[in-house]
Formats: structure tokens, sequence, C-alpha cells
């Protein structure tokens, strides 16, 4: 009993010292995944030992203590945590608990949202004005930031009901999350950067740190946004559920994350949505790690009530955490096919997202020097989406006095050439285009998807044929035979047979996929496409001068000044003479007609019926097009499909055009 007891007491210690981290400095020194393990482990081992449960505890209560420097406000009604679920198994308990609760023997109606990733704070409007705004604090207690809330744009200094149909009440306590965009948060780091100050670590904390400022004239000038999800008081209305509830709000004039709240009449609903939620959380404008799931009906959310800390009509579905806490057990470089000299962290491995990661980015020189980060650091790593991971901070508190500061190689790694830093340039590069790792990478880009597009002809089989010295450069691929390939490892007569088939096909292709495919620096696909319309045969492009480049609508000098000293070195005209020889051909160009579509940039959201999104985004390019992952006011046309995401909103806020698959295809002369 005695080591349980110390243990629960360190826990207690240790959450304790992290909550104020979190929401006292804004300064968390550990994940969330890390937390969450640790306040799981608190709250089973109370369960296991009720005796020992304290009312100081922090499962007893919620987040941590107001911090100095503000007024302090008390909450009329306590703003409550929520109890997580983890798994489906976890939302089924749940919904267990709540029917037996109520005595419903059928299933009950939930209403789900996504659980954003900002700070916690009530507004107090009296007859219909903003009096006081304050943050969660200690859920009883919170900060008075009504000076900074007053310069948010999403909060409204005085409701009017926009439909005339429901009076604004005398007394209502909305509850919400202050955030800020993660285009926005990228944008504050970078301005920070440039000032020389230390970078914020995501964008919750950017939002807390935003709305805190004693200067709201700091407040004024960051990003912020807000939604309302619930409310504490509300003097003189009655409403049936809380998804009326939030029509109410936001008629109004109060924010609502409308789009995305789900009713779902059964508990598989409710698991069905938080799964599509997580898997489309990539396509947010603003970080969500969770799904909110709330009994709908507010009567049975009364008569469920709450418990100490949270209450019993509601709970936080959890995704995969995007941040994890780990170590850097060393840092090294690789060298990628431009020559470019990429610091990389190797870690303890650790599970973010559901993927076990033991690599990092580190970008470059300057962002280690930046972040302080050290070979022996206790680090904070992200991997978004299928976003590379990479170290968002040190923990400096964690350091032993071991960790050593790295700084960048005066030498190419791989071939021992004198490293080069181009004036105003960030990337270190290796100037020698002999060097193995360049070879390798190039090689690898020569055969990927939007270049020659050879399948089954991956990096483990390249190194293969590398290192037996069976080819050395991208044309000796073609004259490859069955025979050579079934001399490497793990290859047998149909993997053989079907990748000198894939090798056959791809030298009948687009003179676009060719110049990609040569990987000259600043050349990508949109800018391949741009050159192959302007010039229609390999020969042209080869001779053009630096005039005839620039002449060409997207074509700036660095690209030209590129592309000619591709052409300018012997061994780059030899080994496109050796392709040409070896049987690449193109297929004909003829000078495009004029496209209602040269120039625009498009954006595409939700699944096409008839067009594969790499198909739609081929075809957008080749006539001029532009295809970008994000809507800004520069976009020009958002392609909806079906079950489109956040972007939809995003260019309804931005006035931007939507076209469905039919208008796409009508602009693409192909109805």
């Amino acid at each position: 009993m005695e080591k349980i007891q110390e243990e629960i007491e360190r826990l207690r210690e240790l959450i304790r010292h992290h909550n104020q981290r979190y929401y006292v400095l804004d300064d968390p020194e550990i994940s969330d995944a890390e937390y969450d393990r640790l306040f799981q482990r608190l709250l089973a081992l109370e369960k296991e030992y009720p005796e020992l449960v304290t009312p100081d505890s922090p499962t007893q209560r919620v987040g941590g203590e107001p911090r100095t420097g503000f007024m302090q406000v008390k909450h009329r009604l306590p703003m409550l945590s929520l109890e997580n679920a983890f798994n489906d198994e976890d939302i089924r308990d749940f919904d267990s608990r709540v029917r037996k609760f109520v005595k419903e023997e059928g299933p009950v109606q939930y209403a789900v949202e996504p659980k954003i990733d900002g700070l916690a704070v009530e507004l107090v409007y009296e007859k219909g004005r903003l009096a006081v705004a304050s943050t969660r604090g200690d859920g009883y207690t919170g900060e008075d930031v009504t000076a900074n809330a007053k310069t948010i744009l999403a909060i409204p200094l005085k409701l009017k009901s926009m439909s005339g149909e429901r009076p604004v009440p005398e007394l209502l306590e909305v509850r919400g999350e202050i955030y800020m965009e993660i285009e926005a948060f990228r944008a504050l780091n970078r301005e920070r950067a440039d000032q020389g100050l230390p970078p914020f670590a995501n964008p919750r904390n950017a939002a807390a740190g935003s709305i805190r400022q004693l200067d709201p004239r700091i407040t004024a000038k960051r990003p912020l946004n807000m939604f309302c999800y619930g409310v504490g008081e509300l003097s003189g209305l009655t409403f049936e559920t809380y998804y009326a509830l939030m029509l109410a709000l936001q008629d109004w004039g109060l924010r609502v994350n409308r789009p995305h709240i789900r009713v779902c009449d059964t508990v598989e609903d409710v698991i069905e949505y938080c799964h599509r939620l997580e898997e489309t959380r990539g396509q947010f404008a603003f970080e969500i790690d969770g799904a909110v799931i709330k009994v709908n009906r507010l009567d049975l959310q009364a008569g469920l009530g709450e418990k100490s800390r949270s209450p019993r009509w509601a709970t936080a579905f959890k995704f995969k955490a995007v941040q994890e806490t780990t170590r850097i057990v060393n840092i090294e470089v690789q060298v990628g096919r431009t020559g470019a000299l990429t610091p990389v962290a190797h870690l303890e491995p650790v599970e973010v997202g559901g993927v076990v990661v033991r690599r990092a980015t580190l970008h470059n020189q300057d962002e280690i020097t930046r972040k302080d980060i050290r070979e022996g650091d206790t680090v904070v790593i992200q991997r978004a989406g299928d976003v590379i991971p990479e170290v968002v901070k040190a923990i400096a508190s964690h350091r032993t006095g071991n960790e050593k500061p790295y700084v960048m190689p005066d030498a190419c790694p791989v071939c021992g050439s004198k490293v080069e830093r181009k004036e105003g340039e960030a990337v270190s590069r290796c100037p020698n285009p002999a060097c193995p790792a360049q070879v390798r990478a190039s090689l690898n880009h020569f055969v990927s998807k939007g270049a020659m597009d050879i399948d089954g002809l991956g990096d483990k089989i390249l190194g293969q044929l590398l290192e037996r010295g069976m080819i050395h450069d991208e044309a000796d691929i073609y004259k490859l035979t069955i025979n050579d390939l079934l001399k490497l490892d793990k290859i047998e007569q149909k993997s053989a047979t079907n990748l000198m088939q894939a090798i056959e096909k791809s030298k009948q292709t687009t003179l676009a996929r060719f110049i990609y495919a040569l990987g000259i620096r600043h050349v990508g696909e949109h800018v391949s496409q741009l050159l192959a319309n302007h010039f229609l045969t390999l020969e042209n492009f080869q001779k053009a001068t630096r005039n005839e480049l620039l002449s060409v609508k997207g074509i700036g000098e660095e690209i030209a000044d590129s592309i000619l000293s591709f052409f300018e070195d012997p061994s780059n005209r030899d080994l496109i003479e050796r392709l040409l020889t070896s049987g690449i051909r193109f297929e004909e160009m003829t000078r495009p007609e004029p496209s209602p579509i040269e120039g625009k940039t498009f954006v595409l959201t939700g699944s096409l019926e008839t067009l594969k999104r790499a198909e739609a985004k081929d075809l957008i390019v080749s006539r001029g097009g532009r295809v970008s992952s994000t809507v800004s006011r520069n976009t020009d046309y958002v392609v909806v499909g079906l079950s489109p995401g956040s972007k939809l909103q995003k260019a309804r806020a931005f006035g931007v055009a939507t076209i469905d698959e039919a208008a796409l295809l009508h602009l693409l002369g192909l109805e």
C-alpha cells in the first residue's frame, strides 16, 4: 500500500506540474499523448483504491490555477472537463452508461462535433452585450480576458437575432474555444523568427499565449478565432436539443461549427462519424484532436448531471496523437538529388498517429540553431498526415548536461566534397553531381509516378543495382535484361517480367513528364507542363535562349538560369542523347488552343465521380492551370466532389467560386 500511495502522489505532482506548464504558462513539456497516459494511470489507481482519493487530486479538479496578472472571475456554473474515450469500445461503454442511467431501452441520440485544440473560454452576455470574457482556469475561477476577447472579430460585442424569431436572452453564458488556424499560426511563427523570437510549439499554444497578453494591442494583432460549443446559465428560454441550442447561438450572431455538427441516431453512427473526422482531420483549416460526443436531448443531459470534474452526458473521443515526446539519439546528414544537405534526427522509437517514428527532419542549420536542438535532447516531435515528422522543440528543462550542440559538416558526408552555402539560402549543398547519394536520389526521382512512372522500381532495387555496378545513371535502366534482374535479392521470374514490362512501357511518355524526370532544379511538374506546352519538342526546349525561356508565362529568372546551367553541362546533354537512343519517345504535341483555365488556380475537395484526383490534376496542369492543396484568396476555383472537407467552408469564407465535376469537365473541354 505504501508503494501504491507513493506512486499516486508522484503522479499527482507530475500532473499538477504539467497542468501549470500547459494551462498557465502555455509552454508544455510533454505531448498530449504522454499527459493522457499519466492521467489514465492515476485514474486507474484511484478507481482501484478509492480510499486514497483526495479532494485536491487532479482527477477531482479541472486544469491549473489562474495566472497572476489578471483579475479573477468566478463561473456561475463550473466549466467542467470531459472524460476521454480512446477506442470504439470506450464509446460503446459510454453509451451503455448513459442508457442505463436514464433507463432508455432504445438508442439515445447524440450530437458529435470536432474537438478543436484551443483555449476554453466563457463569454457572459447581459441584455445582449458582452460583459465579461474569462478563461476556464481551474473550472471554477478563471482569468478576466474581456479586453483581449473584444479584439477578436469572431466574438460579437452585441447579440441580435438575425431571423427575428429567437429573442436574445437577458443573461447568456456561452462556452467556446479560442483557436488559431494552421496557416495563420505558420505565418505568425515566420514573423517571430524574423524578429528573433522563439516559435510557438503549436496553434493551441499560440492561441493561449495571444489571449493571455496583458496588452490587448498585442492580442489584436494575432489572428484568433472562436467556435462556441455550449452554455452555462441561460435565462428565459428553453430548448429541446443541443443542436437546436447551437442553431439559436448562430442566430444570435455567435460562431458555431455547424457544418461539422452531426446528429447521430445510434452509437454505431457516432463511431462511424468519429472515424471519418479522424481520417479527414488534415483537411480542416484548424487543428482538431478528437470528437466531442454529447447526448442531444437537453432534458436527458439534465437528468444525467455531472460528476466532480466531468459531465455524465458527454465524452471526448481522442484521436491518435500527432505530437509525442522522445529523445534524439544522434543527428546525421542526408544528401538529396540536388545536393541539399538535410540534418535528420535519429530518435528513440515512438508511436505518433498510429505510426512508429524513428527519424525526424531538422530542416537546416538555421532551424537547429533557432530551436537550440542538441544530440541527446528530449524533444517534442510532430507528424501531421503524411508529412515527414519534424522536431517541434527541445525541452530544455530535461537536460542533464550531456547533450551536444550540433553543427553541420563542412564536407559532404558521402563523397567528401567541400560543402557550399550560397548567400541568402538556408540550405547547404554538395556541389559534386557524381556524389553517390545524389545519383541514387536522382534515380528515385526519375522513376517516380510524376516522372517516368516505372512501377515496381523502388529505392531498394535501385540500391542493389547501383551497389552491384549494374547501372550508373538513368539511361542504364533501359539496358537491363530479365537475367540482370533475376540476379537481385528477392526478385523472381514473375516480378522480373513485370518490371521489364514497366520499363518498356515507360519509353512512351509525354514531353512534360520527361522534362520533370530530368530533375532540373526548380522545375517541378507544373513548370514542366508550361515548358512542354510552349516549346512542343525537346529539341526546341534544349536550344531555348534565356530570353525565350523568360517569355514563357510562369518562368522567372531563377528557373531560366537553372535550365540554362543544366544544358550547359556536357554530361546532362550526353544523358539525354543516350535516353533517346534507348527508345524513349514522346506523344506528338501541337500548340494548345487558348484555355479558359490558363493561369487559374484550382483546389480539389471531396471525391470526384468520373475522374481520379491524379487524373483531374494532370488535366488541369496540361491546360495551363495550377492545382493547390490549400484555399486562399488567390484561389480561382474550388472543385467540390462528394463528401467535401473544410476547404468548402474556407472557399465560402473567402468568396472563392465553387464548381462541381461537370463544370470542371466543361472548363477542360471534355464535355
